[in-house]
């Protein structure tokens, strides 16, 4: 997801932002001459490293990058660039006058979108800039969607002050226990917005039931059980959420299948959804709800062990409690 602070620093009625890099300063006055024909403001840079500062301080819509430069080539650059949050859907077109096969792979795989050849044409340069930024104006359309699911999940908690912050440690705690389980770094970004957002369908549950301060009758805790389908729906139309999904819908299953909403038991029950279960768990148990006091650390933990195979994931429920008590031990995680 983007970070709504560098959305912020964005208007909705100014134009995109093209970043020109190349070390030849003719160059630069010709491309820049060249996209007068396009809406959009143009940044140039003379270096990489020069690169590297106006794209993580101005936020381009697009980066032109020449590859043959001093000191940090176009392949380094474009790499670092991708590298980063905001800049993993930006896209990037390497020009230059390198036309062998192996050259365009080492791009690809430095995360180069496109390709031009030196020396530019200008239609083509025309051409090729109005179809990247189309294609970067659709990925901004989903990232605004998105941050209106994490607006609706933050309504969520606002409802109820015993829950605010719940879903952000939930995040960042199933980041950590997958961390330590060894999953990659793309679904450990999962995990965080997953579990930030994993409670979403309680908006569509009546506050009475949400912050009513007993215990739930058989027929409110049904209603209340229906928040992972609805959560489910509600992201569903949303393209970036799809790894989100199972997490939404599943993290109420337990272990031996008496869980809801599917009755999933075991390893049917996607990983990622079985580590925020857990992290879940430990959060609602040491935080104070309107129906009873937060449980201590300890008395989490016994209960969490109490659980194992039964409704969370034996081997997880180790991984996390190890990592308490590294984090005990050693004031790290």
């Amino acid at each position: 997801m983007a970070d709504p602070r560098l959305v912020a620093n964005r208007r909705s009625d100014e134009p995109a932002r093209v970043l020109v890099v190349d070390d030849h300063p003719i160059n630069r006055q010709l491309l820049q001459a060249y996209l007068a024909a396009v809406d959009c403001s143009v940044l140039t840079a003379g270096t990489g490293t020069a690169a590297l500062e106006i794209f993580a301080q101005q936020h381009p819509d697009l980066v032109l990058l020449d590859v043959d430069m001093p000191g940090l080539d176009g392949f380094e650059v474009c790499r670092r660039m991708k590298s980063t949050p905001e800049g993993r859907l930006v896209p990037v077109v390497m020009i230059t006058a390198l036309n062998q096969v192996e050259d365009r792979v080492i791009a690809l795989e430095a995360g180069a979108d496109d390709f031009m050849s030196k020396p530019v044409e200008r239609s083509e340069l025309v051409a090729r800039t109005r179809s990247a930024l189309r294609l970067k104006a659709t990925y901004d359309s989903l990232e605004s969607a998105e941050r209106v699911i994490y607006a609706l999940a933050a309504a969520v908690e606002a409802k109820d002050s015993y829950t605010e912050a719940h879903t952000q440690r939930v995040g960042l705690s199933s980041r950590r226990l997958g961390e330590r389980v060894g999953l990659p770094e793309s679904e450990l970004d999962a995990l965080l917005r997953g579990g930030m957002i994993h409670d979403i369908g309680k908006i569509g549950i009546p506050d009475a039931i949400l912050q009513k301060p007993g215990l739930l009758t058989a027929k409110e805790q049904r209603e209340m059980q229906r928040h992972p389908e609805l959560g489910e729906r509600i992201a569903r139309p949303l393209g970036s959420a799809t790894d989100l999904l199972p997490i939404i819908r599943h993290h109420h299953e337990a272990y031996d299948g008496s869980g809801y909403p599917d009755g999933l038991r075991g390893e049917e029950i996607p990983l990622a959804a079985r580590i925020v279960s857990v992290c879940d768990g430990f959060d609602a148990l040491t935080s104070t709800r309107p129906y009873r006091p937060g449980r201590s650390q300890r008395e989490a933990v016994e209960i969490l062990e109490r659980g194992r195979g039964r409704q969370w994931d034996p081997d997880l429920v180790d991984a996390f409690v190890d990592g308490l008590r590294s984090k005990d031990r050693t004031g790290v995680a």
